[in-house]
């Protein structure tokens, strides 16, 4: 093993981890031999799984764009980082906004080193970074970091990126999200995508149930569809942003839907609602 496969100390880089999987699939460098084998397992099967992670990138860009330009926000609450790409929130809204200010959340101490090391605000606005588990609401909204760079006396956006779907229902995650959402003030709003089979051939099906139960067990991180209905639960009480609950390439896209990935080969949910 070489000296980059080895890994910082205490990280078991033996193992993958979807954040370092993910940037895998953007084409970044931050990743390990095992998370190029188990992204290579899913591409196998969901040929398209580049696509669907590079869409999910750009349904993140205009949801900040949208928040920052239409719903005048200047604070985000960001949790399920993963390791820093292009078009990061902060860089988004501070391109817009520069007193924008970003907090991230991850749990994977590499995420959390790199986003220090890469992801810098500018000089009005204002970046930190927790390391935190969604599965904890109470410890995120509790952490000093969090009182220190946001006002949770004022709006605030809450991007939940490509990250509901790595928890199952036996980790309470409605219950995570109202949490969230019930200690933000009104004229807040969440952001979530979220992966989806409804969208999937019935050729590829199979192939995919299989792959997914292998690399749960190969990343000891569980992976978990949510249908249509399962998604909107996210959104009970909340005020849906036109064009509601549509597919991620669908999300206030301004391409032709002739330039557009397909549906299929995206298959992720995407939908920005507003706190009342």
């Amino acid at each position: 093993m070489t000296s980059r496969e080895s890994g910082p100390a205490g990280i078991d880089v033996t193992v993958a981890h979807p954040a370092r999987r993910y940037n895998y699939w953007l084409g970044g460098k931050d990743n390990y031999q095992a998370d190029r084998d188990s992204g290579d397992a899913v591409a196998a099967v969901f040929p398209t799984i580049r696509i669907a992670a590079e869409e999910n990138r750009r349904f993140l860009r205009r949801a900040v764009t949208y928040l920052v330009r239409q719903a005048g926000i200047r604070q985000f609450l960001d949790i399920g980082t993963g390791i820093p790409s292009a078009h990061n929130t902060h860089e988004v809204a501070q391109s817009i906004a520069p007193q924008s200010r970003v907090v991230y959340v991850d749990n994977d101490p590499i995420v959390l080193v790199h986003a220090r090391a890469l992801l810098t605000s500018s000089p009005e606005g204002m970046t930190s970074y927790l390391e935190a588990d969604l599965r904890d609401p109470g410890t995120i909204l509790g952490h000093p970091g969090l009182a220190q760079t946001l006002d949770l006396s004022r709006p605030v956006g809450l991007m939940l990126v490509a990250i509901l779907h790595f928890l199952t229902d036996d980790d309470n995650p409605y219950d995570a999200v109202r949490k969230l959402t019930g200690a933000l003030p009104a004229g807040s709003h969440l952001a979530i995508s979220h992966a989806t089979g409804d969208f999937i051939p019935a050729r590829l099906s199979s192939g995919v149930d299989e792959v997914i139960r292998s690399e749960n067990a190969r990343t000891r991180m569980p992976f978990h569809f949510r249908d249509r209905e399962e998604f909107g639960r996210f959104f009970d009480g909340l005020e849906l942003v036109p064009p509601g609950i549509v597919p991620i390439v669908e999300w206030h896209n301004d391409a032709a839907p002739g330039q557009r990935p397909s549906v299929a080969d995206t298959s992720g949910y995407g939908a920005v609602a507003r706190i009342r």
